[in-house]
């Protein structure tokens, strides 16, 4: 026959009836069956200091819209900036120089030649035996400079004395 178990129920006050046993079941099999989600780690510094460089990026443009709509000068026109002595210097003799045309050539020659010295080297260092016996030659020729310009005093202070002429004729009077 059929067993009858009774479970108690119970009325609400907007009139609907819950089975407080099932409610029960119900509750303890959601709490056995929770399961947290891993926290974020915090933005790191890099994210946080981008997302400010963007926003100052867009208060900047903002603030120039708005100068030109008014028709007044941007800041950036109008706040001198202070420029590197180095780029000062450059400048300097950029403008002194009357034949820019054939610096600006002599500039690019003198690129493009570092470039094909690059190449050159790079593919003699690729070749089997070369690299070793350039190694050796190098080896030598240390070997016979300290020899000759490095064992005796008098040797060491022609040496020296060359080498202050030559700074000196390259750099002036110091």
């Amino acid at each position: 026959m059929a067993s009858t178990t009774s479970t108690p129920l119970s009325i609400t006050s907007s009139s609907t009836i819950i089975d407080t046993k099932a409610a029960t079941r119900q509750s303890a099999a959601t709490s056995s069956q929770m399961v947290a989600l891993p926290t974020l780690p915090p933005l790191s510094i890099q994210s946080q200091s981008r997302a400010a460089k963007t926003t100052a990026y867009c208060r900047k443009i903002a603030r120039n819209v708005m100068a030109m709509a008014t028709g007044e000068a941007p800041a950036e026109v109008v706040a001198t900036t202070e420029l590197p002595d180095i780029v000062k210097t450059i400048q300097e003799s950029w403008d002194k120089v009357e034949d820019k045309y054939a610096v600006t050539s002599l500039a690019v020659a003198g690129g493009i030649a570092v470039l094909a010295t690059s190449g050159m080297i790079s593919a003699i260092d690729r070749l089997p035996l070369v690299p070793g016996v350039l190694e050796l030659v190098g080896i030598g020729y240390t070997g016979w400079f300290a020899y000759k310009n490095l064992v005796s005093k008098t040797e060491r202070e022609i040496l020296i004395q060359k080498i202050k002429d030559t700074y000196k004729e390259i750099i002036g009077t110091s």
